[in-house]
């Protein structure tokens, strides 16, 4: 295996695992700040001052330190064969668990049997992309499961599709209340086939709150779900006011004539995900933003 790629793995994770993305951190003071209803302020108070806790500690954000995900752009030209960066994320991934920065939460569903390290059959769940260049770039997440349990699929005819989509994606919000920890970030992605859907809802969750799509249409079905879903008053945790949804992240697909698959996903307040790259030389920086230490007792963005 290549010297120093397990390394940079080992320090992506541990970032992720227990530094907020900066803009999830930036959306949950913003709602705070905004949030007129004194229970929910209350809660995006703690919120915030748990992810400061864990930042100045380097410890967890959430006891639930999710499944892992990684979505890999490979550069056709790196001198990187994709086994070997899948290897070193993993062995990484060990590490970092046995350290105690993530809970063993990969279960042998046969045996009930935990693995003890993160890692088992598919997991670590890898979406692999070929692309030009010598560049490889991997973005990960860490799924709690919490968050993962209301996730929905709707098989709708083509007649009825955008009917069925604003519909279900408010039901289904609405009737998993405060399972996903909200206030959410919701993943919503149509297409053809079911399979199609739901990888697409789930990596929509990549993207930083407050980035449209580029497509003006998917942009604006992004802004109308997201008031929608604002407008059921669920709020954090469940205990109302403004902020059910932080963000609502629309993907889509080319669909078969006879098919209008709609995957709904949700991530919740303690939103775990990063990117890191790897040049061909062997450099790597880690390119997503995130609350970190800053050497004083308190946390910056870095």
């Amino acid at each position: 295996m290549p010297e120093g790629l397990e390394e940079a793995f080992y320090e992506f994770i541990k970032r992720v695992a227990t530094g907020i993305p900066a803009d999830v951190y930036k959306a949950l003071k913003e709602a705070y700040e905004d949030e007129t209803e004194p229970a929910a302020k209350a809660q995006l108070k703690a919120i915030l001052e748990n992810v400061e806790v864990a930042c100045k500690g380097t410890r967890p954000i959430c006891q639930d330190t999710g499944t892992p995900y990684l979505w890999i752009e490979w550069g056709e030209s790196s001198p990187y064969k994709p086994s070997e960066i899948i290897g070193a994320f993993t062995n990484a991934l060990r590490r970092v668990t046995k350290e105690g920065l993530l809970r063993p939460n990969a279960v042998d569903p046969l045996r009930q049997r935990n693995s003890g390290d993160n890692t088992g059959r598919h997991i670590p769940w890898v979406h692999l992309e070929p692309v030009e260049g010598d560049r490889v770039t991997v973005h990960f997440m860490s799924k709690g499961g919490g968050s993962e349990a209301p996730s929905t699929l709707i098989m709708s005819t083509p007649l009825k599709g955008f009917e069925n989509l604003y519909r279900g994606v408010v039901e289904a919000i609405a009737r998993a209340g405060p399972l996903p920890c909200p206030p959410v970030i919701v993943g919503v992605a149509i297409g053809a086939g079911a399979d199609i859907v739901m990888s697409l809802a789930k990596k929509a969750l990549l993207r930083p709150i407050g980035e449209r799509h580029p497509d003006p249409e998917a942009a604006r079905i992004e802004e109308e779900l997201l008031e929608a879903i604002n407008k059921l008053g669920l709020g954090p945790h469940g205990f109302g006011g403004k902020y059910t949804a932080l963000d609502v992240k629309f993907e889509y697909a080319h669909r078969h004539p006879a098919t209008f698959a709609i995957g709904i996903v949700t991530s919740c307040w303690a939103t775990r995900r990063g990117t890191i790259v790897v040049e061909a030389d062997g450099s790597w920086r880690i390119t997503s933003k995130h609350l970190v230490p800053d050497g004083d007792g308190g946390c910056t963005i870095a």
